[in-house]
């Protein structure tokens, strides 16, 4: 499963990847009129896409009773990292040609570029600590503490896109339910009740 999983979660960047070359040998393409566009959009769509798939996770192993699934989490949850660090880099390459101010001039002048990067700040020590080794130096209790923030973090990232697109977009509306949706059934998880034992 975890070749099938890795292979999964190569595709959207070979297929970025791809987009690119075929660009650059003036093939046709799905870059556009604005490549740069295009290639920060796509690889933040697919982060917070990967991000909800990390969080829905939990309720596919327990209502498939599929245990091995529970072995991919980690793995996924470092590919949404990369291609949200995938996305932050073509941002400040192609629109911002590496300038450093220019990005902090936007972090504090536009709102959906600040949540943006608090989200991929916060993803920072989740990634450090995500090996076997982290996990024993933490203590499983420590670890899985910190590993919550995976909640604040994907929805920092849902109002980042819903601040970036311009109109009325079902996407990061669609992105916005599917959160609310993995959250109410934790919460509903946390909360139930075994039923009381039946009488004799």
């Amino acid at each position: 499963m975890k070749p099938l999983v890795l292979i999964a979660l190569c595709a959207p960047g070979a297929y970025a990847a791809a987009q690119w070359a075929l660009g650059l040998a003036g093939l046709p393409n799905e870059l556009g009129f604005n490549p740069a566009e295009w290639t920060h959009h796509f690889l933040g769509d697919t982060a917070l896409r990967i991000l909800l798939v990390t969080l829905a996770v939990s309720p596919l192993r327990d209502i498939t009773g599929w245990a091995p699934l529970g072995l991919i989490r980690r793995r996924i949850g470092l590919a949404a990292f990369v291609y949200s660090a995938a996305h932050i880099l073509a941002y400040l390459w192609l629109d911002l040609l590496w300038s450093l101010p220019a990005l902090w001039d936007d972090v504090l002048k536009r709102t959906y570029i600040t949540l943006g990067m608090a989200a991929f700040a916060a993803m920072i020590p989740l990634a450090l600590t995500s090996t076997n080794g982290m996990i024993r130096k933490l203590g499983r209790t420590t670890w899985e503490k910190l590993h919550r923030l995976i909640f604040p973090i994907t929805l920092l990232a849902v109002l980042h896109h819903l601040f970036m697109v311009k109109g009325n977009q079902p996407e990061p509306l669609i992105h916005g339910a599917i959160l609310a949706a993995l959250v109410a059934w934790r919460l509903a998880k946390r909360f139930r009740r075994s039923p009381p034992d039946a009488p004799a």
